[in-house]
């Protein structure tokens, strides 16, 4: 059972579960720096309001929010100092659904600056350190809402997921991390890092959880153009189906990618557990796959140079207090607001976008992007679910990789795919590595068959939890 029926289940007192969550955040969170600011006070109120619902199916449940979705009267800095001060006018679609259905608002948790990162260490507030081990990073960017949900601050937690960034923390801190299909949540008040490429999901102790959470935030929104008006599954009820009959793919080039021996371990662990339930799993081949990191690092660059061409000094946050010109004061005030991760996304975008390189660089990213979609269309004629490691490691020592961005980048080698192709995924523990830290196992399925996905996951998930 998930904690959320579990609490319902028991009609817990939703004033001692506020209270339990905020003692425990004041307990654990100067040390692991998980929240930019909590919202709620002791009676459960926040700058949102007291609880909205007096029924719903998340009725009194504790909820934390990245610093990129915005809740009205609440700043939202996206961990910028370019947005210090700022203060959101309206509700993100997926903060009134949450409200709706009676969320408590508890806080923003920390991230990547604009969501720049694999570590959750580019923050203008500094790094969010990973619960199992204060000396090392719980993933990025959605590390604060990672973090929170492992060290029982909050029992969920939103994050966003542009080539990794809800799953790859999931598995550095040992949680279930969810990112929907592109489309089904709607990202109407989610600050945008990659329009293309950005979207929504739960992160939380259980599949269960996390199907109950997506029950609630998915669904087509007239605000956002991209989201799909496609029928909400009731994605609870599919958990504990039969997987006998599926067929998993495994893509052979996801195998052997310098993954650790414990994450190998790990995913092998899960296949065979699915197979012993009756799934037949099936060598397939994404060639084109190969160039995932090469084609996410032209095209998100580009797409966050043109979503971050607007905070300039004069609209939004942070303004150069005595600029001379016009000029200056775009300059000085970008230059000082914008931390160096965020300085180097946006040159690289640019300068891809630049007269004389738009064929280059983007243009021909969108082709192989293009490409690769058609490649996870043809696989999944022949299989349901796809299954790979989520990360290659557990969580790398804090500082170890920040001088070398490149080996920060390939942190995501197996998440980012699922991001170029629209389709959703979801992350489950899998296991430990000889450091005692988590690792992860990815699922992947068809666009828009959240459903199938989700079953998978709890049966692993049942499963290794009945191996102990």
């Amino acid at each position: 059972m998930g904690w959320i029926s579990d609490f319902k289940s028991r009609n817990s007192d939703i004033q001692s579960t506020i209270d339990t969550c905020l003692k425990t955040i004041a307990l654990k969170d100067p040390e692991l720096a998980a929240f930019v600011k909590v919202e709620c006070d002791d009676s459960g109120r926040a700058a949102s309001g007291a609880i909205a619902s007096k029924s719903g199916k998340l009725r009194g449940v504790p909820i934390a929010l990245k610093d990129n979705i915005c809740v009205k009267g609440w700043e939202i800095t996206c961990a910028s100092r370019i947005l210090k001060g700022y203060v959101a006018p309206y509700h993100a679609t997926v903060v009134e659904r949450l409200l709706s259905e009676g969320a408590v608002l508890i806080g923003r948790t920390n991230m990547d600056e604009f969501a720049f990162g694999s570590s959750c260490e580019t923050s203008a507030y500094g790094p969010t350190r990973n619960p199992h081990d204060p000396s090392r990073a719980p993933g990025g960017s959605s590390g604060g809402s990672a973090a929170a949900v492992a060290a029982d601050m909050v029992p969920v937690a939103l994050g966003s997921d542009t080539g990794g960034s809800i799953r790859q923390p999931a598995a550095f801190c040992g949680v279930v991390g969810l990112k929907p299909t592109y489309g089904r949540v709607s990202r109407f008040g989610l600050v945008a890092f990659a329009s293309s490429l950005d979207q929504i999901g739960p992160l939380t102790r259980s599949v269960e959880d996390a199907a109950l959470v997506l029950e609630v935030i998915a669904g087509a929104d007239r605000r956002d153009s991209t989201s799909a008006d496609v029928p909400v599954d009731v994605y609870s009820k599919a958990l504990g189906g039969p997987v006998k009959g599926l067929k998993i793919g495994i893509p052979k080039e996801f195998i052997g990618r310098g993954a650790e021996p414990a994450v190998e371990e790990g995913f092998r662990r899960c296949v065979e557990l699915l197979a012993r339930e009756g799934a037949e799993i099936v060598e397939v081949s994404l060639p084109h796959t190969e160039y995932a990191v090469s084609v996410y690092y032209v095209v998100a660059p580009c797409e966050a140079s043109s979503n971050l061409a607007r905070f300039d000094g004069v609209r939004y946050g942070r303004r150069d207090p005595a600029p001379r010109t016009l000029a200056e004061l775009y300059e000085r005030s970008r230059h000082d607001g914008f931390g160096t991760e965020a300085k180097r996304r946006i040159i690289l975008g640019t300068y891809a976008l630049s007269s004389g390189y738009y064929d280059a660089y983007y243009l021909k990213a969108m082709r192989v992007r293009r490409q690769m979609i058609r490649e996870f269309n043809e696989v999944f004629k022949r299989v349901d679910l796809l299954a790979t490691p989520t990360a290659p490691t557990g969580a790398f020592r804090i500082g170890e990789k920040t001088g070398d961005p490149l080996q920060m980048y390939l942190s995501d080698i197996f998440t980012i795919s699922a991001n170029l192709a629209g389709i959703p995924a979801v992350s489950i523990p899998s296991g430990v590595n000889a450091e005692g830290l988590p690792v992860g196992f990815q699922l992947m399925g068809r666009a828009f068959d959240e459903s199938t996905l989700l079953k998978a996951a709890y049966a692993v998930e049942d499963k290794l939890g009945a191996a102990g």
